[in-house]
């Protein structure tokens, strides 16, 4: 299998909500949710190549617990790659969600490396303005922006909702590219061994 230079990735992640009215808006109402310890798991440190840059999609209210998921998938941070300036679907006015203690806008997509990745182009802006989508769906821009970023290199794109030309992708939404079977088959071998350590109390 191939090592990939380049992950993108927009995890489903968790997180609490204070009120009803906030459930029917939380990511658990429209997809199935991931712990960051489940997150953290994953064997993505078995697909990046010695050389990898990581640019994953957080939220703000898990900053603080981020971190866990890139040292655990073997990367250390740099920057904030991205930042999405949120329109209304059917307008150029600013979308505001309700956030936890101000009304939320903006959406941040980090940058990490392991080893030395290359720079390809030095003309990439990190700010980007567009309309939102269905819940979560982050703008195709990103993924131009990183390929302008990177070059053309072998990359993927885990948790994709959608296949994408240059791109291997893993995930619920997408029929899984060759090459990525490791996610699934680590995640078969550790939930075995879970189970065989319950039945044996261990």
């Amino acid at each position: 299998m191939g090592k990939y230079q380049v992950i993108y990735a927009d995890p489903p992640w968790a997180y609490r909500v204070w009120s009803k009215k906030g459930n029917g808006r939380s990511a658990e109402s429209h997809y199935p949710t991931m712990s960051i310890e489940e997150i953290a798991d994953l064997p993505v440190k078995e697909l990046a190549d010695e050389n990898c840059a990581l640019f994953l999609w957080v939220t703000f209210p898990l900053l603080r617990e981020i971190w866990k998921v890139i040292a655990a998938w073997g990367f250390t941070y740099k920057s904030v790659a991205f930042v999405w300036i949120k329109q209304n679907k059917r307008a150029d006015s600013l979308f505001w969600g309700m956030g936890y203690w101000t009304r939320a806008n903006a959406e941040i997509c980090i940058l990490a490396t392991k080893g030395s990745p290359k720079r390809y182009s030095k003309r990439v802006h990190q700010v980007i303005v567009s309309h939102i989508e269905e819940h979560s769906k982050k703008p195709e821009e990103a993924r131009r922006r990183i390929e302008q970023l990177m070059g053309d290199v072998p990359r993927i794109e885990l948790f994709a909702r959608r296949e994408t030309p240059g791109w291997d992708v893993w995930g619920n939404e997408v029929s899984c590219s060759l090459g990525t079977e490791i996610l699934q088959e680590n995640k078969r071998k550790e939930t075995s061994e879970k189970k065989m350590g319950e039945l044996l109390n261990l």
